[in-house]
């Protein structure tokens, strides 16, 4: 547990000693797929690292529209902003398959943030990453045609989650149309031309809960 704590991005500076100090203040539950961690706007008290399976954070509108904000794999973490600013959720968790979490409750957060001053200065980088990334989102909803935004968000999640194996990258994680539109900020009939075109080419290949990219091709 310790070897899989130090990949995240959180806790990856800090000593065994401080790790074993963090396990024993988080509790190990598991969820079957397309269970709903939390809603947004629910009080947030529990900040989660994912051990096994795959999350997925949105919103949604009130007519009902779900806007997938991020996909999450083993390693990953979430629910830290609520901890933090004491503020509402600001937005939704769901598993998107059997998946495993160290839930860390929190007030013994809070006291780990003032005896550790290495975690806090990560979560506070972590912070600023994300609020890069919204940045970059916001950017490419605004500048960038559709078929560019599909090919970006494959990309990025390849450079997430995939394994590489020469120019070939796979991607093992349950990703539906719905989820990867919401993502891109494209309508499902425009993410199906973009995925049709670019499987004719040889650049990608789908298949059940995994793709795969070929780069060589997607650079030609």
């Amino acid at each position: 547990m310790i070897e899989l704590l130090k990949k995240v991005s959180l806790f990856e500076k800090m000593t065994d000693e401080q790790l074993e100090q963090l396990l024993s203040i988080a509790r190990r539950q598991t969820f079957p797929a397309n269970t709903v961690l939390f809603h947004e706007n629910d009080p947030g008290a529990t900040f989660y690292v994912i051990l096994k399976g795959s999350v997925k954070i949105f919103k949604r509108s009130a007519r009902g529209e779900e806007k997938v904000l991020t996909l999450l794999q083993a390693g990953d973490s979430f629910g830290e902003l609520a901890l933090i600013d004491g503020r509402p959720r600001s937005a939704s968790a769901a598993t998107l398959e059997p998946t495993s979490v160290l839930a860390i409750a929190e007030q013994p957060f809070h006291n780990l943030l003032r005896n550790h001053y290495e975690m806090t200065r990560k979560i506070m980088a972590e912070l600023c990453q994300r609020l890069r990334d919204t940045n970059q989102h916001v950017h490419d909803l605004t500048f960038l045609d559709s078929r560019t935004r599909v090919i970006k968000n494959l990309i990025l999640l390849a450079n997430r989650h995939g394994q590489r194996s020469g120019n070939i990258i796979t991607i093992r994680m349950p990703l539906n149309y719905d989820e990867l539109a919401q993502m891109a900020g494209v309508q499902k009939h425009v993410l199906a031309e973009v995925l049709r075109d670019v499987e004719d080419r040889g650049i990608l290949r789908l298949a059940p809960n995994e793709y795969t990219l070929d780069l060589s091709k997607l650079r030609s």
